[in-house]
């Protein structure tokens, strides 16, 4: 019998008593407890934002309809994106780095649970904040990019904007905590023998992604401020009449915005590349040039920007620079396609659900891909820019890429999260309504695109040709809703009410560390930190005759003695005053004009919230100092 397998079994004899008190989920440090609420918290706000989508596309049903006013619209289709983008897609990947990242590198946590924790509280506390400005002025309305200078307070008074920029920049600080604890995660606490091309496909693009964050949020957090500052304090960093430059808010945001797109698909493609090898039954094809294909996504997607400014008259200078390098970014995306084509070639393919989700994943990537790579040429943007034809590329991309890549890694990962499989009857009802659904929604834009269909449109006039496909549209956006209401409701029930079959340690027969521990993964992990000796060491264990998984005790001298961090209140109290603190610039905001009288109204109450966060500071470093 394998050590691995032996390891698996005395895992599951450990009587274990998991609290499952609400005051034990608010102070938990545990990555894998985090990673759950992240998904759950991710999966809540897709059902909202799919709301808002739904809103939309019924307006655009019919030509010069009323079912919503043009405000609404407009606060529909900023809030929709900004949802998908950062309290959806970005949440959901976060679920799968804080869960997978310790699993696969034989870790017992990641580097700094409690800020772990933090960043998790602070993201939930920026998503209500965006939403919560529906209470008071009105959802924000000037589009999920903000172009100035239309967010500035002569054109979007009151506090609607303020709320945007103030939940993004909690959302932001959030990120980069995270960003900066799994670098140091991956880079510090893998297990013994793990080299860096030992790791996981899915790790490695997750280190890729976290560079990425901690290098553009800084970006968008400047461009914010300034923003914050103009609609505050009476500055003119973007105010054209007064010496600003909205063009200047243009380059911050697309120096941050398209990094953020390989933020939101990096992960979906590690998981791909997890996925298709277990259900090939082979080795990922040519797996050092899906690393270095994907590392080179992250150095080259700090070079394209402006590709999305080709419309602000830049230069030829600057458009061919621009148009080369985002041709360019198309090679490595095109090799992990050729090796992800590569692996299921040949091999005995097993259609799972989640092997299902990962091939729809190249499939529909690969049509975003294509008109994608369009708009690198400058006289193509320039006709198809503002046009439904961007609003289909980048759906293919998101919806039918980053989203499937994700559903498929949420059915492959769920029975290993909670120890019991999701409905396959309803995998693939979701599978095909979805499927049916993304395509029957988004490509019919491409011809509404073409035809000169503006994007951000509240109506469009009787007989300009639109009415057929605008109807093809909204009645796939049926198909998707209740596609992903039938994986939502059986993850509830699965998660909440015990439905569904129980999983073993291994249920797909994988290859990777997590897989070799038992399902749902106690709290510390790996009762013995292993030692491994391939990239595939699970799977050489089983069967190639191992050892390539050795538990031996490289950190403790008995099971018993495992030391975990223990929970903890800080994070949340940290996390309430830090929100607090960033929700108090609404008291002096969208006026456009420096108010002495409500800046000392505004200050007092800063003050004393920057005193309740130096409280948790020590705190925390109090909690470090006792034994433990």
């Amino acid at each position: 019998m394998s050590t691995a397998a032996t390891n698996v079994a005395h895992h599951a004899d450990v009587e274990h008593e998991e609290d499952n008190s609400l005051t034990s989920w608010l102070t938990t440090v545990d990555h894998k407890r985090i990673g759950k609420l992240y998904m759950f918290s991710a999966l809540f706000f897709f059902a909202l934002g799919g709301l808002e989508a739904l809103l939309i596309r019924l307006q655009l049903m019919w030509p010069e309809n009323h079912f919503i006013s043009a405000q609404t619209y407009n606060e529909m289709f900023t809030m929709h994106a900004t949802t998908m983008i950062f309290l959806s897609i970005m949440p959901l990947s976060a679920a799968f780095f804080n869960f997978l990242i310790p699993l696969q590198i034989g870790a017992r946590d990641v580097a700094f649970p409690r800020l772990n924790a933090l960043s998790y509280w602070l993201f939930l506390f920026g998503a209500l904040f965006l939403n919560f400005s529906f209470f008071f002025s009105g959802l924000p309305d000037g589009g999920w990019f903000g172009y100035a200078n239309m967010t500035l307070a002569k054109y979007s008074p009151g506090h609607s904007i303020d709320f945007w920029i103030l939940g993004l920049a909690i959302l932001g600080n959030s990120s980069m905590m995270a960003g900066f604890n799994f670098i140091t995660t991956i880079l510090n606490l893998r297990t013994p023998g793990m080299t860096m091309f030992r790791m996981p496909i899915f790790t490695w693009m997750s280190l890729v992604v976290q560079f990425l964050i901690v290098m553009s949020f800084p970006m968008i957090t400047v461009g914010l401020l300034l923003m914050l500052f103009d609609r505050s304090f009476g500055t003119n960093f973007y105010f054209p009449p007064n010496g600003g430059d909205p063009l200047l808010w243009q380059h911050l945001f697309w120096l941050f915005g398209h990094p953020e797109v390989y933020i939101l698909i990096l992960p979906a493609m590690g998981i791909v590349s997890e996925i298709l090898p277990v259900a090939a039954r082979k080795p990922l094809f040519g797996a050092p040039f899906v690393i270095f294909s994907g590392i080179m996504i992250g150095f080259v997607g700090f070079g394209v920007w402006s590709h999305h400014m080709f419309t602000t008259g830049l230069g030829p200078v600057a458009d061919a620079a621009f148009s080369t390098t985002t041709m360019l970014i198309a090679v490595p995306t095109a090799v992990k396609i050729f090796n992800w084509i590569a692996t299921l070639w040949g091999g005995k393919i097993r259609f799972t659900v989640p092997a299902v989700f990962a091939i729809t994943f190249v499939f529909l990537f690969t049509i975003g891909g294509l008109s994608g790579v369009m708009h690198a040429s400058p006289p193509v943007d320039l006709q198809q820019q503002d046009s439904y034809f961007i609003v289909a590329h980048f759906h293919y991309v998101l919806v039918g890429g980053a989203f499937t890549g994700l559903m498929s890694g949420v059915y492959f990962y769920w029975p290993k999260m909670f120890g019991r499989y999701l409905d396959e009857r309803a995998g693939w009802i979701s599978w095909v309504l979805l499927f049916i659904g993304i395509n029957l929604t988004f490509f019919p834009m491409h011809f509404l695109g073409a035809m000169g269909m503006p994007r951000r449109t509240w109506q469009y006039p009787v007989g300009a040709g639109y009415d057929m496909w605008n109807m093809v549209a909204t009645v796939g956006s049926w198909f998707i809703a209740v596609g992903f209401l039938v994986t939502l409701a059986s993850a509830v029930a699965n998660a909440f009410f015990g439905k569904g079959k129980k999983a073993p340690a291994d249920p797909w027969d994988a290859a990777t560390l997590e897989w070799s521990i038992a399902s749902p993964p106690p709290h510390y992990n790996f009762k013995k930190l292993p030692t491994v000796a391939s990239d595939r060491p699970y799977w050489d264990e089983k069967h190639e005759g191992g050892p390539a998984v050795s538990q031996e005790v490289i950190a403790v001298d008995a099971p018993s003695h495992v030391e975990m961090p223990p929970p903890s209140w800080w994070p949340l109290g940290q996390a309430l005053f830090q929100g607090g603190f960033f929700a108090a610039f609404l008291i002096g905001g969208g006026t456009g004009q420096f108010d002495a009288d409500r800046f000392m109204i505004q200050l007092p109450i800063q003050l004393l919230l920057a005193a309740g966060m130096l409280y948790c500071m020590f705190g925390w470093i109090r909690e470090d100092a006792r034994p433990r």
